[in-house]
Order: C-alpha cells, then structure tokens, then sequence
C-alpha cells in the first residue's frame, strides 16, 4: 500500500487551501442547484468561518482531500485517508465525518469500501411542469 504523511498546513496554506475550496464548494452548491450563483463565494466564506473554529472533542471533519488527476487509481487517496484517520486517532478524536456529492462515484466508492456510512442522505429532483 501507498504510504503518505500529514502534517498541519502553515497558515499561507491554509489561506491558499480555504480560497481554493470555498471557491470549489460555492461552484458545486451552485451546479447542484442549492444555491444561486449571485452570493455564493460569500455564503461559503460564511459557511467556512462558522464552522472550522468551532471545532469539537469527539469529531474531526475532513473538509478536503484531493489527489491530482494523474495520479489518480495509484491508491494515493486511500492512503491518504488512511494517513488523516492515523492523525485524528493520534489527536485523540474518536471519529471522522465527510461530506461527498453523489455524483462523484470514485469518492463514494473510496469512502464507502473504507468502512464509512451514510449517516444523512440528501436528495434532489428537477421538476418539470406537465405539458
């Protein structure tokens, strides 16, 4: 198996990484249809903010993770969820939670062939009026 390390960003990462991913975030609320374009970015700065200084005794969160596209398959993705679970057990923080759009079948079949479960389940249909 693929073995990766984590370490803490520095704080210019971690602003490199929130820009990134509120970006990234607003652009799928927005695709999926939950959120209007017009506000979106401020909504999920807003978002962002609410929720990572909270932080909490018995649950991390995993905001993110990413594996660049040509490395994809190498089971880069699986280590390093391996690597971020080592390191939330090292912090003393029995569980971990995720959120992952349906579409993005390789992600559910990582999280889900990892021992992760479905603990809420949103769904959607577009209606159209009956001609």
């Amino acid at each position: 198996m693929t073995t990766v390390n984590v370490r803490p960003m520095t704080t210019s990462e971690f602003d490199a990484w929130q820009h990134a991913t509120t970006e990234e975030f607003a652009a799928e609320q927005v695709a999926i249809g939950r959120w209007p374009l017009e506000g979106s970015i401020e909504r999920a700065v807003a978002d962002n903010a609410s929720l990572l200084p909270q932080g909490s005794p018995d649950l991390a969160y995993l905001f993110d993770i990413q594996v660049v596209e040509e490395r994809r398959g190498s089971g880069l993705g699986r280590a390093l969820l391996a690597a971020v679970e080592a390191a939330v057990l090292d912090a003393g923080v029995p569980a971990l939670e995720l959120n992952v759009f349906g579409h993005n079948t390789p992600a559910v079949s990582l999280y889900g062939s990892s021992g992760y479960t479905v603990t809420t389940q949103q769904m959607r249909k577009t209606l159209s009026p009956n001609p």
